[in-house]
């Protein structure tokens, strides 16, 4: 009697289809994938140039006045030390948290773009990076605010722009850096505009570069803040 061979059942692969029908194959995927990838480089390069253009010519118009202040102190008798706001450490606590909330907004924003050339949870990623991006601009605000009230107490105290070369170093600097700062939630409400549901990936590039900018800034404040308190 002749024995019998049971062939085990073939599992069916669907076919990965283009949007005309077209069976896609492997190769093509592969290269949709990559193809997506260098378009996000290629879109972010130009905006990652700008930002680190940005960042040099704040940090030099940053230097000089540091300059000139210390110059001043050194040359001026009626350089008038005073306690610098508590307020001030506050807000720079309140940066600080500002800078871990956007690091935690880039984690939940991870796109890797999968063999089948898709965003892996790209809705799912932009959905948990919304409310920490969001709390970030928050607090971004809330150091604005914060600042606001470090000048009212001076102005308290009797101490305005004019009142002395040291007060008034202080008053550019820290404004100045404020509204450089909210040029940063301005950056950042855009990248939350682009957040918005079916956003292209490469639109998307743009909080890497935002984050570069405000990370800056909060760097940027902290050296400024060593300095106001050592020679005011």
């Amino acid at each position: 009697m002749a024995s019998t061979t049971k062939v085990p059942p073939q599992r069916q692969i669907a076919p990965d289809l283009t949007s005309d029908g077209q069976r896609m194959g492997g190769s093509e995927l592969r290269g949709r994938s990559r193809s997506a990838a260098v378009g996000v480089a290629q879109n972010a390069l130009p905006a990652e140039t700008g930002i680190w253009v940005a960042v040099a010519a704040i940090s030099m118009s940053f230097a000089s006045l540091i300059s000139a202040l210390i110059v001043r102190q050194g040359v001026a008798p009626d350089w008038l030390h005073f306690q610098l706001p508590r307020m001030l450490y506050l807000n720079t606590a309140i940066l600080l948290a500002s800078s871990v909330t956007l690091e935690i907004c880039r984690h939940e924003f991870d796109l890797r773009p999968d063999f089948n050339g898709e965003e892996s949870r790209g809705d799912e990623a932009a959905a948990r990076a919304f409310p920490w991006l969001c709390a970030t601009m928050a607090l971004g605000l809330f150091f604005v605010l914060g600042q606001v009230m470090a000048w009212r107490d001076l102005a308290a105290k009797g101490l305005f722009l004019s009142s002395s070369p040291s007060s008034s170093f202080f008053y550019v600097l820290t404004a100045l850096h404020g509204l450089h700062l909210l040029g940063g939630v301005a950056g950042l409400a855009y990248v939350l505009y682009r957040f918005r549901p079916n956003a292209d990936p490469q639109q998307r590039g743009v909080l890497g570069v935002a984050s570069v900018y405000w990370h800056f800034m909060d760097g940027l404040w902290v050296f400024l803040l060593v300095i106001l308190a050592a020679r005011t």
